[in-house]
């Protein structure tokens, strides 16, 4: 057994994957402040929902930015490559992968074997990474479910033109005082994530399929808009939440690299 674990800023992933590329289980839990309780915590539940014993485990791969906070991995490996294998993995189509998280964002191409052939990553500026929702729900007073559903009400686009979230904030303060309808508002905020997401992904060559993970693949705004932005099909992981597909990938590179 071969197991893929991904410390994020918001959550960790672990995956349980067999020889064959299957996977047996998987884990999505906070991070919270204390990274290693985390991801030990999190290991022992996926090894117990997999039925097998961590005796059973072969190799350990960890990813994410606290990678280091998973001292029983055997290997690392980057997120740019954990991304790029789980994408592939659950949907060979993959030529486009975009993920956004809470506080990262990047663009990766792939070649036909679905291996890595140029990346780009966000700057800085919070603004099109789940951090930036996460400030701007709070603002409009609805549930992140909500917040997705909103912008697909919406009747009209209103430009947005705040970058990053101190300035968004105040936009959105603004906007509810004139009292534009929250629908309106959460496209608007959608959309400005959507431009600033896909202005990544064309540093490189975009080519289909297009696939969408990350915390914010959840998001039914911003698949909706990430459509019309790139005015193409993008699509996300049908069989996993898009969140858990670079733990896949690790675990694939656990796999892949076991000497035994």
């Amino acid at each position: 057994m071969f197991v893929g674990v991904d410390v994020g800023s918001k959550y960790t992933k672990v995956v349980v994957m067999n020889e064959n590329k299957e996977v047996l289980s998987y884990v999505v839990t906070r991070t919270g402040t204390d990274l290693k309780k985390t991801s030990t915590s999190a290991l022992e539940e996926a090894v117990e929902k997999a039925g097998i014993s961590l005796e059973n485990v072969k190799r350990i791969v960890a990813t994410g930015f606290g990678k280091i906070a998973a001292p029983f991995a055997d290997d690392e490996t980057t997120q740019v490559i954990a991304a790029a294998k789980g994408a592939y993995y659950v949907r060979p189509s993959t030529r486009t992968v975009i993920e956004v998280g809470a506080e990262e964002s990047r663009a990766i191409s792939l070649d036909d074997n679905g291996n890595v052939k140029d990346f780009a990553l966000a700057d800085k500026c919070a603004a099109g990474a789940g951090s930036f929702v996460d400030a701007m729900v709070r603002y409009l007073e609805v549930t992140p479910e909500e917040f997705g559903r909103l912008a697909l009400q919406a009747t009209k686009s209103i430009p947005m033109n705040a970058q990053c979230v101190i300035f968004a904030e105040s936009e959105v303060v603004s906007l509810l005082h004139a009292n534009v309808p929250k629908a309106e508002i959460s496209r608007a905020i959608h959309d400005a994530i959507a431009d600033r997401v896909a202005s990544i992904a064309r540093r490189l060559e975009i080519r289909d399929d297009v696939l969408l993970i990350g915390g914010l693949a959840n998001d039914v705004g911003f698949i909706d808009a990430m459509k019309r932005e790139l005015e193409r099909e993008v699509y996300v992981p049908e069989n996993y939440p898009p969140e858990v597909v670079p733990a896949i990938g690790a675990a694939i590179v656990a796999l892949e690299t076991y000497k035994g």
